[in-house]
């Protein structure tokens, strides 16, 4: 039985055992590491080796600098604390260039002397080395290779009219129990095809939108394969899905298509009916657009959230509206739009009109108004007509930076309602003594906005 020893000299060969598997999950390769410290506990104690560290780890060696407890070993031989490696294979070392270099660069430096397996030593001579590339870089080439051949195995599957994965709701997957060897096979889903079915017919028959579809087949019951409730966007999902009609593009987005072996659920022409009648418009890159007024407004017949959309009309040009978030379905709110510029003018008037009472433009705001009528001065070159509250807010609200809006924003502590295409506002009774300040007193009192 060997036994832990003293830390290395200069003349003796101490060892690091080193034992990997790929898999980090502990119900996969769970005996790997276990047996190969077994292996090299018997070859330490048949040569007399003279152990002074142990390193295990379960990540995959395929790419460069992913494993913490490589990148350690690598560490200690450089400082000294050992000068060899005992491990099972050389592949449980490196399966790619990098960490292949490391190791032949410790080499020449002569800080790694020798790398010792269950069947072969390989030391710091120039045969060995190259040797030691050999066989790093063939257990590359398996990696390679084993990708090449998952990917060809991929298009034979679908050459043969079999989409690899899970298929979608409304098919199952089924294995003949007196030909497990066949393979599975996709058959239709008893249960939940006729659900499917109906909701592209609700569509094309009935004129359904997306919304009613959802509502009226949730309460008929079509339910996902652990009981759930099928959500909306996974409603979409369906409607959009080739492989309903017994085609399907593999992998997404390739432009590889394949016509299936299984039994269809719709037709082609009942498909494409519903891609007309479902129209969706392409949706705008994350961020690219920000509606400011979304979480400032309520629906006044409803009290739902409002949301924002903006539209192309034939000329090309751009505009933003605002809705209730019942547009659709069974419940759905039959409130007006309204029109970003008119929603603006709407909230400038009110706090014109003095209707908002619970407006109170911070001091932050009022210095930059005044700051924007002194360089309006400036730049006419003679005295102007200041800037007045609602001329501000509007151009707060049109022209203004995204700070600049929410800070004001941040101000209206009633309640805005969008009602028959208009803006309604409720005090809030608690606060209804507050004033805004006029520019007046903004003016006459320096002394706070200069602080």
């Amino acid at each position: 039985m060997w036994v832990m020893k003293t830390p290395p000299t200069v003349t003796e060969l101490h060892y690091c055992i080193y034992a990997r598997k790929s898999s980090e999950a502990e119900d996969r390769q769970a005996m790997s590491i276990g047996s190969q410290l077994q292996e090299m506990e018997q070859v330490a104690t048949r040569d007399g080796l003279n152990i002074v560290d142990i390193k295990t780890e379960s990540k995959s060696a395929k790419e460069t600098g992913k494993r913490n407890t490589f990148a350690q070993m690598i560490t200690d031989i450089q400082e000294g604390k050992y000068n060899a490696i005992l491990t099972w294979a050389p592949d449980r070392l490196s399966r790619n260039a990098g960490d292949l270099g490391l190791l032949v660069g410790l080499m020449d430096a002569e800080k790694l002397v020798e790398i010792r397996t269950h069947g072969q030593t390989i030391t710091n001579t120039p045969n060995e080395k190259f040797l030691l590339m050999i066989l790093c870089s063939q257990a590359k080439l398996e990696n390679d290779n084993r990708a090449k051949n998952v990917k060809r195995g991929l298009r034979a599957k679908c050459q043969m009219g079999k989409r690899p994965g899970l298929p979608p709701l409304g098919y199952k997957l089924w294995r003949d129990p007196d030909n497990y060897s066949a393979g599975s096979q996709i058959i239709l889903d008893e249960e939940r095809a006729p659900f499917i079915r109906k909701m592209f017919e609700y569509v094309a028959l009935n004129d359904y939108s997306g919304r009613q579809t959802w509502e009226y087949i949730c309460e008929e019951g079509l339910r996902t394969r652990k009981g759930k409730e099928i959500t909306l966007s996974m409603a979409y999902r369906f409607f959009k899905d080739t492989f309903y009609y017994g085609e399907f593009e593999y992998p997404k987005g390739s432009g590889n298509w394949y016509t299936g072996t299984h039994k269809p659920i719709i037709t082609k022409e009942l498909y494409n009916t519903v891609q007309k009648k479902l129209l969706t418009y392409e949706k705008s890159k994350w961020g690219s657009r920000t509606f400011y007024f979304t979480k400032l407004f309520k629906c006044g017949n409803c009290g739902s959230g409002v949301c924002g959309e903006s539209r192309v009309n034939r000329h090309r040009k751009t505009y933003v509206y605002y809705r209730c978030n019942r547009f659709g379905g069974k419940g759905k709110c039959r409130q007006k739009y309204i029109r970003e510029e008119k929603l603006i003018e709407s909230v400038a008037k009110l706090v014109d009109n003095k209707r908002v009472t619970e407006q109170k433009l911070n001091d932050k705001v009022l210095r930059e108004l005044q700051k924007y009528n002194a360089m309006q001065q400036v730049m006419s070159g003679q005295k102007s007509e200041p800037m007045n509250e609602s001329q501000y807010i509007q151009y707060v609200l049109l022209h203004g930076s995204s700070y600049e809006k929410k800070e004001f924003l941040n101000c209206l502590q009633g309640k805005l309602q969008i009602l028959d295409g208009e803006v309604k506002y409720e005090e809030n009774r608690k606060n209804s003594n507050m004033r805004i300040a006029p520019l007046s007193e903004v003016h006459g009192s320096s002394k706070n906005i200069d602080e």
